[in-house]
């Protein structure tokens, strides 16, 4: 199996016992940016069938893409946290974290 459908079935796998809470660590790691599209087209989906997630995600972009809530750590601190609507349109959040300018 690809890396990508091994996250597919890890998710699936947990989905299985019906959580209340869907904790996923870092589903982008290693993977082609096709299957992290993919991946996270999944997730976008499952939260939009009203399962909580929790998301760790090295990429903020991503995570702050299909979140409604996010926190920024710093070495392991909450540095800044809120909707990610308002974390988006930060200026700090976009040039430190999402590289934008």
């Amino acid at each position: 199996m690809s890396g990508g459908e091994q996250q597919m079935l890890a998710i699936a796998r947990a989905l299985m016992g019906e959580p209340e809470l869907l904790m996923l660590d870092e589903p982008s790691l290693g993977l082609a940016p096709l299957l992290v599209k993919e991946v996270f087209k999944v997730i976008r989906e499952i939260h939009q069938r009203g399962k909580t997630i929790l998301l760790v995600e090295q990429s903020a972009n991503l995570a702050l893409k299909v979140s409604e809530r996010g926190f920024i750590l710093e070495t392991g601190k909450v540095a800044l946290s809120g909707k990610t609507s308002e974390l988006r349109s930060q200026e700090q959040v976009r040039k430190i974290y999402l590289g934008e300018e």
